[in-house]
């Protein structure tokens, strides 16, 4: 028995060494395979087999040659699993100018091209035709922000959902543990895959006469159909509403929309896992390491997070430019402090561990553990954001229970460093809760973070400086971030210590006009800062911002919204981060000169 009997198998040999005739999932990914509980197909890899199944990875199959990695395994004996990987295939391809990026983290020595634009569509639609009995199904952030109607960027075309242009049998949206597990139960009954449609967080598409099960306590409400949309971009805009509202409701509504003679039909979310369920996750026999197959090869994704730790999931900020809670929710799922240090030891024994932890975090490093003190509130609540335009007076943003855990992981045996590497939202400590204890716990939060927990660069994201971009962005005032400056620069001081706020920032994001980006700029100068962490707002599927990037409307209000669309526009606005280099300093005065603000000239360029 060879060493590669501890991970998944990848290929026919090691199928052969378990004694397996066929197995019965086989999933591709569009990643490098690495068992580690970050990535997604070691994640779902090892719940399959958790529950019994004999369970196959092909990791970047080729899709160009023969396909004969899409035959080498041959039939699975119940469904075929496909996902583009970590992170959407388009986003890790080109950067927001559509430029094709030199570099994939995911692969093999970084090198690029070794999966296709749209992994999802490509290898979805080979397996169907060479096993078109064989079920399909997709899943993974790709699918997850395309499940309906949506905008492509690349293409500049609002496109069907794609599980409508892949030919696949079934979607599962945000994270896959809870509606596989009951798939997987169905089928072992014996039920037939094409009867499983009343699933939670899955997506099916049936004809328009066709019946199907469902179930009848669900809410449904009728989208505008794709051809609608593809006519009426405010339609499009007012489908969004929907769709955000109900992927962050605890009662949430059956979703469908028509395209063509179908109807794509978008099941709601299971609850947020349990601390129970989610800590079941990530006690899998992850390896923790790269496959075998790569060995000799560095995988940048890898080293960047193998000593990393996840401890929940779910994002409540909302913000208008990003997917997190499109694919996690809003709802906190959080892993026990047992489970969280178990995790720790684990990582402390590792060959290679030199003593410092790079993470202990999440979509938002410190949402651990929060969530509504009154759940009866929440389970009646459509917000997409618990944190705007205030933070919601139902929101407990008690830290004492991650202060614990940070106090307790940096004094692990064989711990010599312990840095959050997630972004921490600087609004839910520096908030004024009313409750005195409270207060001065989340205040102790951060001086522990900026004393202890930073490794010389404390990452944030302010993302801009004008209020109505902000508002647009669902962010809180600038002001917040100026005094989390303050604090910041006074612990150092105290300190001892020599350690930068490295502030993250937004270009073209919709709403945003290049007299807002030389405010922006005014207000980094007078804080001395040289901006480093900057973007220029790419339109990514199923955000605010994305749909009103597309549609020219806000989805809530129908107020008309401007963007910064082509490529000379985005450039400028881009440009007022770096004002303070010669060669952009004519460019700048002669737009401002041409905006009637020689105030900003003067506040930009005078010593």
């Amino acid at each position: 028995m060879s060493d590669n009997y501890s991970w998944l198998p990848t290929s026919v040999k090691e199928i052969r060494e378990r004694g397996w005739e066929n197995p019965d999932v086989i999933l591709f990914s569009g990643d490098a395979y690495v068992d580690h509980p970050s990535f997604g197909a070691a994640v779902i890899g090892r719940l399959l087999e958790s529950l019994g199944l004999k369970v196959a990875i092909v990791p970047q199959p080729n899709w160009r040659d023969d396909l004969r990695d899409f035959r080498k395994l041959g039939r699975p004996n119940l469904f075929f699993g496909v996902s583009a990987g970590c992170m959407d295939s388009m986003v890790n391809h080109y950067t927001a100018a559509k430029r094709k990026r030199s570099n994939d983290a995911y692969t093999p020595d970084g090198k690029a091209g070794a999966r296709p634009d749209m992994p999802t569509l490509v290898y979805t639609k080979i397996l169907k035709e060479l096993y078109p009995d064989i079920p399909v199904i997709i899943g993974g952030i790709e699918a997850s922000l395309r499940r309906f109607s949506h905008y492509d960027y690349w293409k500049d075309q609002l496109k069907p959902s794609i599980l409508y242009e892949s030919g696949a049998d079934m979607l599962i949206y945000g994270m896959g543990e809870k509606p596989l597990t009951d798939l997987c139960k169905y089928l072992k009954q014996g039920i037939p895959f094409h009867r499983l449609t009343n699933i939670p967080q899955t997506c099916v598409l049936r004809k328009k006469d066709e019946t199907y099960a469902t179930n009848k306590k669900w809410q449904v409400i009728h989208l505008y159909s794709h051809e609608e949309c593809l006519a009426d971009k405010q339609k499009h805009a007012r489908n969004f509403r929907h769709i955000e509202e109900e992927s962050n409701s605890l009662n949430a509504a059956l979703l469908i929309q028509p395209i063509e003679d179908r109807l794509l039909i978008v099941n709601p979310p299971y609850a947020p896992m349990t601390t129970r369920e989610i800590d079941a996750v990530y006690a899998l026999p992850f390896t923790r390491l790269p496959h075998p197959r790569y060995k000799g090869k560095e995988i940048p994704a890898y080293n960047m997070i193998r000593h990393s730790v996840t401890l929940h999931r779910g994002c409540f900020g909302g913000c208008a430019f990003c997917t997190i809670s499109a694919h996690q929710g809003k709802f906190i799922a959080s892993r026990s402090e047992k489970s969280i240090l178990e995790e720790i030891g684990k990582i402390t024994r590792m060959p290679d561990f030199k003593g410092t932890i790079s993470d202990l975090g999440g979509p938002s490093a410190n949402m651990y553990a929060l969530g509504g003190k009154n759940p009866a509130l929440c389970s009646r609540c459509k917000r997409a954001s618990c944190a705007f335009p205030t933070l919601c007076k139902n929101l407990n943003t008690d830290h004492s229970r991650l202060l614990e855990i940070y106090n307790k992981a940096r004094n692990t045996d064989k711990v010599k460093h312990c840095f959050i590497g997630s972004g921490i939202r600087y609004d839910l400590c520096l908030h004024d809760t009313h409750d005195k204890r409270i207060n001065r716990t989340n205040a102790e939060y951060l001086r522990t973070v900026i004393s202890h927990h930073v490794s010389g660069h404390f990452k944030v994201a302010p993302e801009h400086s004008a209020n109505h971009v902000l508002r647009l962005m669902r962010k809180p005032p600038f002001s917040l971030f100026q005094q989390l400056k303050q604090l910041f620069d006074a612990i150092n001081r105290q300190n001892g210590l020599n350690q930068q706020i490295v502030p993250y920032f937004i270009s073209s994001h919709p709403g945003c006009r290049p007299e807002d980006m030389a405010e922006l700029a005014v207000a980094t100068k007078q804080l001395d800062f040289r901006l480093e962490q900057v973007q220029d707002f790419t339109p990514t599927p199923m955000t605010l911002a994305t749909t009103m990037y597309y549609t020219g409307y806000h989805p809530y209000s129908l107020e008309k919204i401007t963007s910064a669309r082509n490529e000379k526009d985005k450039k400028l606005q881009n440009m007022f981060f770096f004002w303070y280099k010669k060669e952009y300093t004519s460019i700048i005065k002669s737009c401002l000169n041409h905006l009637k603000r020689p105030d900003l000239i003067k506040k930009l360029y005078s010593r």
